[in-house]
């Protein structure tokens, strides 16, 4: 048993199960969660050999965010739930290891005090604000002024949810509101609403690129387009100006009938063509994924539930155990791959294992 898979097994018994199933769930039948981790038992590394490779540097340069290495902190939602000091300790602990923070719209602690819990640490600590765009653009624009003003360094743009998806576990467990004493913070005093109050967190299949445009027309940050496994759409977003595309079927926990985020990385990383990074989350629980998506196109990954569980058993040590698991399992991937720097992971050295297809 892995590091990781041991902190889940401590944070799956040490936070209430309803809480537990809505981090640990996903849509449908939980197919689609399933595949992400499975999918990358489909692929294998084919090392190069004596290529003097030894030095590695893994670090990676993001759209804003200087990064120690390729692995970030994907967006997931209500943190304290998973402990006490919910954001703010996964802010310390990415910020202690060097990783990118993306902090969500769904977090329960405010983007300013996530920004500067991380800059406590580190005064150069990046993070990214997650954003659902708004029906009513003038909420949107609040939203980003929000995350300006906190000195976050990009937005991330989640487009794959027009609809709520169907959780069995939540429905079957009735949880459909935080716990009192609990919000999701950032959609506090947001225009319209009254003083101290909270507007629902937006998600309409009205939505379009007319509305990522708006949103570009408003801010200077670079702004990532996340929930792509279109090729397609992926290219869209190059046009309409993103300054990333992020490989993602939101953890299994949107459409249960869509193809693990991995198998679509390659084609994406062909239509972008290198124009912008691509970043790909989803079933990444080892070093040995991380290679073999960026072998197969990816600039860095993101993870989402490994950085809950550790949050859950160990606060922002358990954290910063996740990050440096996986960054210091990656790093060793890579030299044992003959490589090193991240680019030194090419498409060609990616193979299908035997009968896995």
């Amino acid at each position: 048993m892995t590091a990781l898979h041991t902190l889940r097994e401590t944070a799956r018994r040490t936070v209430d199960p309803v809480y537990w199933d809505f981090v640990a769930g996903g849509a449908g039948e939980e197919r689609v969660l399933a595949d992400n981790e499975r999918a990358f038992d489909r692929y294998a590394l084919l090392p190069r050999v004596l290529r003097g490779a030894a030095r590695r540097d893994i670090r990676v340069d993001l759209p804003g965010a200087p990064a120690a290495g390729p692995v970030l902190v994907a967006p997931t939602a209500f943190h304290r739930l998973m402990h006490p000091d919910g954001e703010r300790a996964t802010a310390r602990a990415a910020a202690a290891e060097g990783a990118v923070l993306v902090t969500g719209t769904a977090a329960t602690v405010p983007v300013g005090e996530v920004v500067a819990a991380a800059r406590e640490i580190a005064a150069g600590a990046a993070v990214w604000f997650q954003l659902t765009l708004h029906p009513r653009r003038e909420v949107t624009e609040a939203l980003v002024r929000r995350a300006e003003d906190a000195g976050c360094t990009a937005l991330v743009v989640t487009v794959d949810a027009p609809v709520f998806g169907r959780r069995p576990r939540d429905l079957r467990n009735g949880f459909t509101d935080l716990p009192p004493g609990y919000a999701a913070e950032n959609m506090r005093d947001l225009p319209g609403a009254p003083p101290g109050g909270l507007t629902d967190i937006p998600m309409s299949p009205a939505i379009s690129w007319q509305d990522f445009d708006a949103l570009r027309a408003v801010t200077a940050l670079p702004v990532l387009v996340k929930g792509v496994l279109y090729p397609a759409d992926a290219s869209l977003a190059v046009a309409h100006g993103a300054a990333g595309v992020v490989v993602s079927n939101h953890g299994g926990r949107q459409c249960d009938t869509v193809p693990a985020a991995v198998d679509c990385l390659p084609a994406i990383a062909e239509a972008v063509a290198g124009r912008v990074p691509v970043l790909l989350d989803g079933g990444v629980r080892r070093g040995g994924d991380v290679a073999v998506a960026l072998a197969l196109g990816a600039a860095a990954v993101g993870v989402g539930r490994p950085v809950l569980w550790g949050l859950a058993a160990d606060g922002e040590a358990g954290v910063r155990r996740v990050l440096a698991e996986l960054r210091d399992d990656y790093a060793h991937t890579l030299t044992l791959c003959g490589g090193a720097r991240n680019a030194d992971l090419t498409r060609d050295m990616v193979v299908r294992r035997s009968g896995t297809w």
